[in-house]
């Protein structure tokens, strides 16, 4: 008895055009190339319902694959292959080929689909990449500035903990603008740097050059701009997040989470049910030890790195500000126990991948992070301590008259 014809579409995408090739069991098989503008993807879309194709299968290369995903969603079955998986094969370097390929993985079932966030999730994410990006760019520029002033003696770094915050960017201000040094040190808004005007005289020795002006201006205008529509993306951010409020509120009852290391969480790990386990949801993020098997032995070895980057950047940085807490936590305990074992780098992965797995719980159960030592007073881990047993009036008095002391009502005196 024949089985079920199956027809399977392969797509290799580029920027300015795909190339599809349909696949059959029955040994079916056609090529065509449609470029990327919407009226040839709507011809792409009626090539394959005239051969009765209903299932379609490409790479994720960058955002190529979503107008191909938006003008074929809800019409065919659209799966979306890592292409980790799917491009590890030597000798297929053509467009052709590589189409043939893709569908015939697809033809045996043999792509595991990657995941495809939906409009809100993925707007979301955009955002806080976005954010994320100029972020790096605005570092970038003020480590410029930096070393500008750097250059002509000006060591403001060493002085200042924030050059560019209201204190330093007041002395840079004004020396650009040609103030006398006297009324910029008088005038520095805050009283704290102020009362260190005399260090801050010291390494101040030099004068700036037109050129230096000109370019710190430059930089400072960059910044400026940098910050307000860092300020714009944060209040985008805001009104996304609201639709997710008590996922961001679970998020932020952790320690070390911030608003924006938890918008960026939540954005990365889009929909939370779509993982069977917090370990799937780990393996997803690259948290978790590549293994290597050799004679008959498992070795685990440094973490695979696969998904997101910037989930795993922002998940170590919630793990460097628990660990930099005052408080004991537990899950400071728990960085300082693998530290002692490991070392302080395995020991913020360890953390950080904690830190993931406990959030993954917390979403699914709709519960907020508790931790009994941040609650209540921090028990003495002293064996002997706790054993002592509360003592009545008439016990106390005469524990104090055996150590030499006289009881009189309302005072003691030391017995001579």
């Amino acid at each position: 008895m024949s089985g079920k014809r199956e027809i399977a579409c392969g797509v290799d995408v580029h920027n300015k055009f795909v190339m599809a090739t349909i696949l059959s069991s029955d040994g079916l098989k056609l090529q065509s190339r449609f470029e990327t503008s919407l009226e040839d993807l709507l011809k792409f879309k009626s090539w394959l319902k005239e051969n009765g194709c209903h299932k379609v299968a490409l790479e994720s290369t960058g955002n190529y694959w979503l107008p191909i995903y938006h003008v074929l969603e809800g019409h065919v079955n659209f799966i979306l292959a890592n292409a980790y998986q799917i491009k590890h094969i030597p000798g297929r370097k053509t467009d052709t080929l590589d189409s043939e390929w893709i569908a015939e993985l697809c033809l045996k079932n043999l792509i595991t689909p990657s995941r495809i966030f939906t409009q809100d999730h993925r707007e979301l994410r955009s955002l806080t990449r976005a954010r994320e990006s100029l972020i790096k760019v605005r570092t970038k520029i003020k480590n410029r500035v930096t070393h500008e002033l750097e250059a002509a003696c000006i060591k403001l770094s060493s002085v200042i903990a924030d050059v560019f915050g209201k204190s330093g960017r007041h002395i840079v201000d004004g020396l650009l603008n040609g103030m006398d040094l006297e009324k910029i040190l008088e005038s520095i808004p805050s009283g704290r740097v102020r009362k260190n005007k005399e260090e801050i005289r010291g390494i101040i020795q030099a004068n700036l050059s037109t050129s230096q002006i000109f370019l710190l201006r430059s930089h400072l205008n960059t910044i400026d701009v940098l910050t307000r529509q860092i300020k714009e993306i944060d209040a985008k951010i805001s009104d996304q997040i609201s639709l997710r409020n008590e996922d961001m509120k679970i998020a932020l009852s952790m320690p070390g989470m911030g608003f924006i290391s938890a918008s960026t969480i939540l954005a990365e790990i889009g929909d939370f049910r779509d993982f069977s386990s917090a370990n799937k949801l780990a393996a997803y993020c690259g948290l978790v030890p590549s293994v290597y098997q050799s004679a008959g032995k498992l070795i685990n070895g440094h973490i695979t790195k696969h998904g997101s980057p910037h989930i795993r950047r922002i998940i170590i940085e919630v793990a460097h500000a628990i660990i930099l807490t005052k408080k004991l936590s537990k899950l400071k305990k728990f960085f300082l126990r693998i530290k002692a074992r490991r070392g302080a780098k395995i020991g913020i992965v360890a953390l950080a991948r904690k830190v993931l797995c406990i959030l993954y719980h917390l979403l699914i159960r709709r519960e907020f992070y508790q931790d009994d030592l941040l609650s209540e007073p921090r028990c003495i881990k002293n064996p002997r301590l706790n054993t002592i047993k509360a003592m009545d009036l008439d016990e106390m008095i005469r524990t104090i008259v055996r150590a030499g002391y006289e009881v009189r009502k309302n005072e003691c005196l030391e017995s001579g």
